[in-house]
């Protein structure tokens, strides 16, 4: 029998304090650690609704909106928009709290793919989503449009290819900031 959860029992919210050593040369808090926290986030998240070990397969949509300071209290907020048989997407947003001057800006949204695995390392089953509000239907639409683009993209790419012609792309590219050595 199938089961279903609301998106909101598998809320999860990682707050990290961030330190002089996350820093990149410029200053700001290295993009590599914030895509770390939201794959721990995202893990926490999905492991949750699966009640399973799971892994990242997909990362799309890390805009990175805003700089993070040395100091930000660094909160990431995640919640399964989306189940499929085995896979899930968790939805991240990542928020910088600077304490000192009580402001709070948004830097990140992100969706991860995680696949829920069993003891034998295989794909299994996770329990649905029970959508409960008007939120719920449309973060779920969303992960099926952002699917759905994705194939779409995926093929357009492979045709691309198979159709691909020197002499066009070379006048394409002509068009670009390259310089062409052959």
């Amino acid at each position: 029998m199938q089961r279903y959860k609301r998106p909101s029992d598998s809320d999860t919210t990682l707050t990290e304090l961030m330190i002089p050593s996350y820093a990149n040369f410029g200053g700001k808090i290295h993009g590599g650690i914030l895509l770390s926290l939201m794959d721990k986030v995202a893990y926490a998240c999905a492991t949750k609704h699966a009640e399973n070990y799971c892994v990242t397969v997909a990362v799309e949509n890390v805009d990175f909106l805003q700089p993070v300071e040395v100091g930000d209290l660094v909160s990431l907020l995640a919640r399964v928009n989306y189940t499929g048989r085995t896979s899930l997407v968790v939805g991240i947003k990542v928020t910088a709290e600077n304490v000192k001057q009580r402001v709070v800006k948004h830097t990140n949204t992100s969706y991860f793919t995680m696949v829920a695995k069993d003891e034998n390392d295989k794909p299994t089953a996770v329990p649905g989503l029970l959508l409960t509000s008007e939120e719920d239907i449309r973060r779920y639409a969303e992960s099926i449009l952002r699917k759905d683009l994705k194939e779409y993209h995926r093929k357009y790419m492979h045709d691309k290819r198979a159709e691909f012609s020197m002499e066009e792309e070379m006048d394409e590219l002509s068009k670009y900031n390259c310089r062409i050595e052959l």
